[in-house]
């Protein structure tokens, strides 16, 4: 996408993050349609993916859990797109923590540490209202986009509250620069690594393999680990919940880590399967 495309297409995005939630929804339903009934986007993936994780459901349940994750996947996009412009006190409105205590105790000890999570729930708004709270700053790994004029737009949306980004490919780098700092750093830890120096486990009654980046890393600088997962009570409104993982890194056995926070990132997908990012090639990688 050149620059006049780009720009051409910018004051639409604005519109959208400018729209209240009310509208937001109206149009996500209108895309909704689109996107599961004319267009059709990954719905190979989609099915192929829910009928592996889920042998023992129905042909039926399968249908209602892909079109129940089409709608959320509309709501997605646009609840991304109103972090353009979305206010701290809206933000607050829609994303609630159920308890910061973790975090608190954390942070008046001084201590950095590194927060898993998948791409459950709005991570997008969720990163947003982590920049509220009064506690560590917030490190968001991110992949830099190949269009330089999207990526330039990304990182705005992801900082203009207040957190801060490492780009993949320095993430390590980065977090031993800040070492002086009291940091959270958040991974989302179900992406798709490569087969060969990945972790594999059973996953959702599948062979997956684990980014073992993660473990590495808090082992490295021997941060705690806290899992976070991003409910979603109703349609519009998240809440955040957090668990000490590991408090001492160095003193887990290798791989606990990573079996640890796929556990649980399996289990929340298990209770509430329509919003996890269903869309991804996760199993595109086969077990040798």
């Amino acid at each position: 996408m050149n620059a006049f495309v780009y720009y051409l297409v910018l004051p639409i995005i604005y519109l959208f993050s400018l729209l209240p939630f009310k509208v937001i929804y109206w149009i996500s339903d209108g895309f909704y349609v689109l996107f599961y009934y004319v267009i059709g986007y990954r719905k190979k993936v989609v099915f192929n993916n829910l009928r592996n994780s889920f042998p023992e459901k129905t042909e039926q349940e399968i249908i209602k859990i892909a079109k129940d994750f089409y709608k959320y996947f509309c709501d997605l996009i646009l609840e991304t797109l109103k972090t353009l412009t979305i206010s701290p006190k809206v933000l607050k409105k829609h994303v609630v923590f159920k308890d910061t205590a973790i975090f608190k105790t954390l942070y008046e000890q001084n201590k950095s540490a590194i927060i898993v999570m998948g791409h459950f729930g709005n991570w997008e708004l969720a990163g947003a209202a982590f920049s509220q709270q009064p506690f560590h700053k917030l490190y968001v790994i991110y992949h830099p986009l190949s269009n330089k004029y999207f990526d330039r737009l990304f990182f705005f949306m992801r900082t203009r509250l207040g957190n801060k980004l490492y780009a993949m490919n320095d993430v390590l780098r980065g977090m031993i620069k800040d070492r002086d700092k009291t940091t959270l750093t958040a991974f989302i830890a179900d992406q798709t690594p490569s087969p060969n120096n990945a972790y594999w486990t059973v996953f959702l009654n599948q062979d997956t393999p684990v980014f073992t980046g993660t473990e590495k890393i808090a082992k490295k600088l021997n941060y705690p680990i806290v899992y976070v997962t991003i409910k979603r009570p109703k349609r519009g409104f998240y809440e955040i919940e957090s668990e000490l993982l590991v408090s001492d890194s160095l003193g887990t056995s290798e791989n606990e880590i990573s079996e640890l926070h796929t556990r649980k990132l399996e289990k929340d997908i298990i209770n509430q399967p329509e919003i996890w990012l269903w869309t991804h090639r996760r199993w595109k990688h086969k077990k040798k």
